[in-house]
């Protein structure tokens, strides 16, 4: 739905356009990568394997033309979208197996899915027509709760990992004004709700946070904002944010360092706002102001993941790949699990020890063996 309209916009609008970007995106670069390993061929062992190498990769797709992997339902199970014709499937695949268990059929093509933090829900997002989206919760068996349908532009979504039963949606006209609504799956409704900006992030099970940006005088960073959902007042909690993300008890900040502005600095604070860490890396400039590379957070290892440049400087320019690295939130320590790759969106898995990798997560990152696996056939 995105890139199917050309609209002209005013400099407040174009600044929105931007922000929704970011958020969707989190960055758009493309760099030199180390190149995929094959994996081992090995037979299925009688017992649960303990290794990634005996995974039964790449994957057979049953019917139609892969789509992209959606995400992970398990430490050893995916979910993958196929596309035929005008409709798409949704399937399960287990590693070890090596068996695609069909899940989902939509009529109409399906944009992307999202597996809920326990594991138990996915939400399906589909594109009926140019401006209407269908969001549709189907247990992790396959089984249909909810379905809702936006005339919408756009959509984005956030589900709370507090109360996994609720869902808020923004959707955007053409003109990106907005409006939001809250999905109930236990009780199958859906309620109207106002707040101030259309990006939230879910801090607990009433507690939201938000960037306060101002669309009458663009900045490149905003006050980070916390309230309770249905309160009238919000607090800051930090006053020039670029980038903010919150992963269940964690959240991740990313500003400039004052001192240098040559780099970004990645600060960590518990569910209480208490600050646990922090680390710097260079950063890349763009037209909207920084690049922020692809990142992720494993709750279980205290592992946060992210790219790296090797060097600061315009990420237009720039061409010496990165470092996909992993620092540790408790204790402060960063290592480098390979360089020369691509800053694409990453996924890690339940365990924290192998990742999902590329712009389809067509590719699977081994993080004890350092190798790069394709997950599909071409």
């Amino acid at each position: 739905m995105f890139n199917r309209v050309q609209v002209k916009m005013s400099f407040p609008n174009l600044f929105i356009l931007i922000i929704i970007a970011v958020s969707i995106l989190s960055s758009c670069t493309s760099q030199q990568h180390a190149k995929p390993k094959p994996p081992d061929d090995k037979e299925q062992q009688s017992q649960e394997p303990t290794t990634l190498e005996n995974w039964k990769i790449p994957i057979e797709i049953p019917e139609g033309e892969f789509y992209k992997i959606g995400g992970w339902l398990s430490d050893q199970e995916i979910l993958y979208i196929t596309n035929k014709e005008q409709t798409s499937n949704v399937y399960r695949y287990h590693m070890n197996k090596g068996k695609s268990e069909l899940l989902y059929k939509s009529d109409v093509p399906i944009a992307t899915l999202q597996v809920s933090p326990s594991k138990n829900y996915i939400l399906i997002q589909s594109a009926p027509s140019t401006y209407e989206g269908k969001l549709t919760v189907i247990s992790s068996h396959g089984e249909e709760k909810i379905s809702a349908s936006f005339a919408a532009h756009e959509i984005v979504y956030e589900w709370n990992s507090y109360n996994e039963s609720e869902i808020l949606v923004t959707s955007f006209s053409e003109d990106w004004t907005f409006q939001m609504k809250l999905i109930n799956i236990e009780t199958n409704e859906t309620s109207d709700i106002s707040l101030p900006q259309p990006f939230i992030k879910w801090l607990g099970r009433e507690e939201i946070a938000f960037l306060n940006w101002d669309n009458t005088s663009p900045s490149l960073m905003a006050p980070l904002m916390i309230k309770e959902l249905n309160a009238e007042v919000a607090e800051t909690f930090l006053p020039d944010v670029l980038q903010f993300s919150i992963f269940r008890d964690l959240i991740v900040t990313m500003t400039v360092d004052e001192s240098n502005q040559d780099l970004s600095v990645y600060s960590f604070y518990d569910q209480d706002k208490n600050s646990l860490s922090s680390f710097s890396i260079p950063h890349l400039s763009m037209f909207s102001g920084w690049l922020v590379p692809f990142y992720d957070f494993n709750g279980t290892t205290g592992q946060f993941i992210t790219f790296k440049p090797v060097k600061s400087g315009d990420a237009d320019a720039y061409s010496e790949g990165f470092e996909l690295i992993a620092y540790n939130v408790v204790n402060g320590s960063t290592k480098m699990i390979l360089d020369g790759l691509k800053n694409e969106p990453i996924l890690l898995d339940p365990s924290g020890e192998s990742a999902l990798y590329g712009n389809q997560y067509e590719k699977l990152i081994d993080f004890s063996s350092k190798k790069i696996f394709e997950l599909v056939k071409e």
